[in-house]
């Protein structure tokens, strides 16, 4: 049963300058999962079928890009945004996949941030641009994620951009 303790907010927006780098965790790609998310959301024969699989240019079975992402936004989401003032999402500017991720593959997820700004329309909020990135046990990128997040701010009236190239790591 999950717990419903609301965390401690480790992170506004004024904790997010532009630099900031996060480590947010690693999961393993499942066989039996990637094959259950693939027949279900995602049915291409590569996905789905070993025998199609090793005649795809993949050469074997590959996990789908789309659960790759929903990978990468459960690591965010248990990792960053259940201990932060994040307030959703107004988009994604783009994704990328950039190398076939593979059952039994060790996937790592980090988030830099690029761009930091008050929100005009909502004073009380501020806009964080980030690059999340994907790498698996080799150390190859495998996914990357640009968008954007929205994140209360501790006080309303600190209208100074973070647009700084300070860089933390956390």
């Amino acid at each position: 049963m999950e717990s419903t303790e609301q965390p401690t907010i480790q992170y506004y927006w004024e904790d997010l300058p532009v630099g900031t780098v996060l480590e947010l965790g690693s999961v393993t790609v499942d066989r039996d999962e990637a094959l259950a998310f693939a027949r279900r959301y995602d049915p291409q024969p590569f996905h789905v079928d070993d025998a199609a699989a090793a005649h795809s240019w993949f050469g074997r079975l590959a996990a789908s890009g789309w659960q790759t992402c929903a990978m990468a936004m459960g690591l965010y989401v248990r990792h960053f945004t259940l201990c932060s003032a994040s307030m959703g999402s107004p988009g994604v500017e783009q994704i990328k996949w950039l190398k076939p991720v593979y059952p039994g593959d060790v996937l790592t997820l980090r988030q830099r941030v690029v761009d930091a700004r008050p929100m005009r329309s909502r004073l009380g909020v501020g806009l964080v641009r980030g690059v999340m990135e994907m790498f698996n046990q080799q150390g190859e990128q495998v996914l990357m994620i640009d968008a954007w997040g929205m994140f209360g701010r501790r006080t309303p009236a600190d209208g100074a951009a973070k647009t700084t190239d300070q860089a933390t790591t956390r």
